[in-house]
C-alpha cells in the first residue's frame, strides 16, 4: 500500500495507473476508520481498479472549534486498517497541503437551498466546507467512481448535485449505512460516548424505525414525529431534528411522497445522526422495550 502526503506525486502515480487502464476508485474519509468505512473499500474493490482512500479531517466543515479539536485522529490504526482492507493507495495530506492559502479557504463553494434545513440549519457553513473539500479532492484524485455511505443522507444528495452542476466526470456510488448488531449506526463519533450513553443512544435508531414503519399507516406524519421525539427525550437527550423527507430532501407533505426519515440528536457533547428509508426495519433481537 502506497501512502502519499503531497498532491504532485499522488497525481503522477494515479495518472500512470489510469494510463495503464486502471479505474480510479475513491473512498474519501476523515479517518477514525470503522467497519462502515471498510465496507466502502470492499464495495470499491468489487468494482476492480486502483482503490484510493483519503484521510483528512477537514477544518472548513466544522462550525464548532471544540468539535474539530475532539474529532478522533487515529492515523496509525487507520493505515493498518486500510492496508488490511486492501486499499492500494492512501492520500494523507496536511491542512497546509489542502489549503495553501489558509484553512478558511479563500475560495469556497456554497451549498445552496438543499443545505438550509436539517444538518445545514444546525451547523451553518458545514456543507459549504464539505463541498469545498470534496471538490478539491475530486480535482486532486480524478476518480472514475467515488463511494459514500448513506448515513450522511443530506451530504450524499448534495455531493450528487455537486457532481451534476460542476460537471465532474465521476460516478457517485451510494452504499447502505452499516450498523452495530443492536442497530446503532456506525460513526467515528461513537467512540466518544460513555458506556451508558452508548446504550441509551439506541433510542435514535429505534425512534427512526418507529416513524419509518408507521409511514403509510393511520398516524399522520406530524404525530409519528412527535411520538419519536418523546422516545428520544425520555432518555434525556436533546433532539436536533426529526423529519420525513421527499426526494428533494424537503419535508414530505404526505406519506405517499415520503422517501426517507432523518434524525439528529445531541448526546452530551456528541452529535449523532441517522436516517432510514420509508418502511425500514432494523431486524435486531435485543431491543429494550422500555425505549419504545
Amino acid at each position: 500500500m502506497k501512502v502519499f502526503k503531497a498532491i504532485s506525486p499522488l497525481r503522477e502515480y494515479l495518472a500512470a495507473r489510469s494510463s495503464a487502464g486502471q479505474q480510479i476508485l475513491f473512498v474519501p474519509t476523515m479517518g477514525a476508520l470503522h467497519t462502515g468505512h471498510v465496507s466502502l473499500v470492499e464495495r470499491a474493490k468489487a468494482d476492480g481498479g486502483e482503490v484510493v482512500l483519503s484521510i483528512f479531517v477537514n477544518p472548513t466543515q466544522f462550525n464548532n472549534p471544540e468539535d474539530l479539536e475532539k474529532y478522533p485522529r487515529t492515523v496509525g490504526e487507520d493505515l493498518a486498517a486500510a492496508k488490511e482492507a486492501g486499499v492500494d493507495c492512501v492520500f494523507l495530506p496536511s491542512v497546509e497541503e489542502m489549503y495553501p492559502c489558509g484553512d478558511k479557504a479563500t475560495v469556497s463553494l456554497k451549498a445552496g437551498k438543499m443545505a438550509e434545513l436539517w444538518c445545514g440549519a444546525s451547523r451553518p457553513g458545514h456543507f459549504d466546507g464539505v463541498l469545498t473539500v470534496v471538490s478539491a479532492l475530486f480535482n486532486i484524485v480524478g476518480p472514475d467512481k467515488a463511494y459514500f455511505g448513506e448515513k450522511d443522507w443530506q451530504q450524499l444528495q448534495l455531493i450528487k448535485r455537486l457532481v451534476l452542476e460542476q460537471h465532474f466526470p465521476v460516478e457517485i456510488v451510494s452504499c447502505p449505512t452499516m450498523r452495530e448488531a443492536d442497530g446503532l449506526a456506525m460513526s467515528s463519533r461513537n467512540v466518544r460516548l460513555s458506556a451508558d450513553e452508548r446504550l441509551k443512544a439506541l433510542c435514535l435508531s429505534r425512534a427512526l424505525e418507529f416513524v419509518s414503519q408507521g409511514i403509510g399507516q393511520q398516524l399522520a406524519l406530524p404525530e409519528l414525529l412527535q411520538k419519536a421525539r418523546v422516545m428520544i427525550e425520555a432518555e434525556g437527550f436533546e433532539v436536533d431534528y426529526l423529519a420525513v423527507i421527499n426526494d428533494e430532501v424537503l419535508p414530505a407533505e404526505t406519506a405517499a411522497e415520503a422517501v426517507r426519515v432523518l434524525g439528529a440528536m445531541n448526546v452530551g457533547a456528541v452529535r449523532l445522526i441517522d436516517n432510514m428509508p420509508a418502511g425500514f426495519s432494523l431486524n435486531v433481537t435485543d431491543v429494550n422495550q422500555n425505549n419504545m
